[in-house]
């Protein structure tokens, strides 16, 4: 049986629509590939981030995005939050709030 793929809100999803082609595409890619083999995929696609919390790793010739996502049971990938990285660091803040989702979405 395949993954299935969700997002916490319409907002997320619509996020994503809004990410540079090229990056955008590297997201689909990857999500398709955590679909069909389960969602560690590993580097450089996925990296865990600790606590059931993990990243896809998109890039694109515009830059890197990194959507944030946690599984449940049932073979379900929850993209929890999504950002396009302006420095090498994944600032502090992003990373809250997609580990608040996470508890949210597990509780």
């Amino acid at each position: 049986m395949a993954w299935q793929l969700s997002y916490y809100n319409a907002k997320v999803a619509e996020q994503l629509e809004t990410w540079p082609a090229g990056i955008r595409a590297g997201f689909v890619r990857i999500t398709e590939l955590m679909q069909t083999y389960g969602p560690d995929i590993g580097m450089p696609h996925t990296r865990a981030m600790g606590a059931g919390l993990f990243e896809v790793r998109a890039k694109g010739r515009e830059g890197i995005g990194r959507a944030f996502y946690c599984t449940l049971v049932g073979e379900r990938i929850v993209i929890l939050h999504a950002i396009i990285k302006k420095t090498d660091k994944t600032p502090a803040r992003e990373l809250a709030k997609a580990r608040a989702r996470q508890k949210e979405v597990q509780a």
